[in-house]
């Protein structure tokens, strides 16, 4: 791999984040054209995921794509869904050359797109940048192959683990700082999920506030009976921005009739001990559609989560406060009896945000 194909595609991944958050179900492709060294044509999935990157960059460089070689983040897609294939406009608008690190898992295209560039004599290079390209469409590969979204999730707690004191009283833990960074890690998110505790204790709104954001992210609750208060944020804002129920089955008709009502979106799901099954809650997210799920908690949720080896990265923000023993923990009862038995992750990064600090975790690949 050169330096040369090493950049652009480098390139490529950065605009192709640009993406995340709003083009789900499809994976979020960033692509430069390239031709004699310079850029002509740039381009990432849109909102809703259409247009694609390929056809956005082909369209800004025109008759320079003659020739270019097109650095895609993925492989160029190859079946015929609401617009033409990639494959098909990359080889039409005459590319010499397409680098893609990675091969699409979607079974439609699997090795096809670059078939497709080959039959026509176009030379495809794959690799370039793979591990990062298979860490940002993570959330994507995980919904075609598994059929359930990536799963980030966030917890803001005391130095000794606590997100809220032995009353309930959570806001706010962390600085003004940490709680803008949150926002913006929800935008890149096609959702923001949280347990029925905190949604009844703390009234949220769940949406993506101070950034100009105009796209919201799908608003999940996973709560076993629907006791949510029916006049909170969430239920006022229903039928303005989705706001999607995980509930158990048999759940009370007159709650499902009142929240259908209101606008809300219903998933029954199956109970494992006593709990909506998480298994279960993600197979459905993915079945809508979502590849990324950032989960804020509460405890329960978290420790549910974590017992079923369902979080793939983890995100942390410390602040300098100590709550106590009689505070309620970051994470509920995981059943623990053994250290090789505790979920453990990886460390990314860690950095101050204003008067915290932001730790982030991530499983190995």
């Amino acid at each position: 791999m050169s330096a040369e194909d090493t950049r652009f595609m480098a390139l490529a991944l950065s605009l192709g984040r640009r993406g995340q958050g709003a083009c789900w179900p499809n994976p979020a492709v960033g692509c430069v054209l390239v031709r004699a060294g310079r850029v002509v044509g740039r381009g990432w999935t849109q909102p809703g995921g259409r247009p694609h990157a390929e056809t956005m960059a082909l369209a800004q460089a025109g008759d320079k794509a003659r020739g270019a070689t097109a650095y895609v983040t993925l492989e160029p897609c190859a079946h015929h869904g609401e617009t033409p294939p990639c494959c098909d406009a990359l080889i039409a608008a005459g590319v010499a050359r397409v680098v893609a690190p990675v091969q699409d898992s979607d079974a439609r295209v699997a090795g096809q797109g670059f078939q497709a560039l080959r039959a026509q004599s176009i030379a495809v290079t794959t690799g370039v940048l793979a591990e990062d390209a298979a860490r940002d469409h993570a959330g994507f590969f995980l919904r075609t192959e598994q059929g359930r979204p990536l799963v980030t999730l966030k917890l803001a707690s005391s130095f000794d683990g606590r997100i809220a004191t032995a009353t309930g009283q959570s806001q706010w833990i962390t600085g003004p700082q940490a709680r803008r960074v949150v926002h913006a890690m929800r935008a890149r998110h096609d959702a923001v999920m949280v347990g029925a505790g905190t949604a009844r204790a703390d009234d949220p709104s769940l949406t993506v506030r101070d950034l100009g954001i105009a796209r919201q992210p799908v608003r999940v609750v996973v709560s076993r009976h629907l006791d949510l208060p029916l006049l909170g944020q969430l239920a006022r804002s229903a039928r303005d921005i989705p706001l999607w129920l995980c509930h158990g089955e048999g759940c009370d008709a007159e709650r499902l009739k009142a929240w259908q009502g209101l606008g809300a979106k219903l998933f029954s799901c199956p109970l494992r001990g006593g709990q909506v099954n998480p298994t279960a809650v993600l197979a459905a997210l993915g079945e809508a559609g979502l590849t990324r799920v950032f989960c804020e908690g509460g405890s329960a949720l978290a420790a549910s989560l974590l017992a079923t080896d369902l979080v793939d990265e983890l995100v942390g923000f410390t602040a300098g406060l100590t709550i106590g023993g009689d505070g309620l923990p970051a994470i509920g009862a995981l059943g623990l009896d053994k250290l090789a038995y505790a979920p453990r992750f990886e460390l990314v990064e860690s950095r101050v945000v204003g008067t915290d600090i932001l730790h982030r975790w991530r499983r190995a690949l």
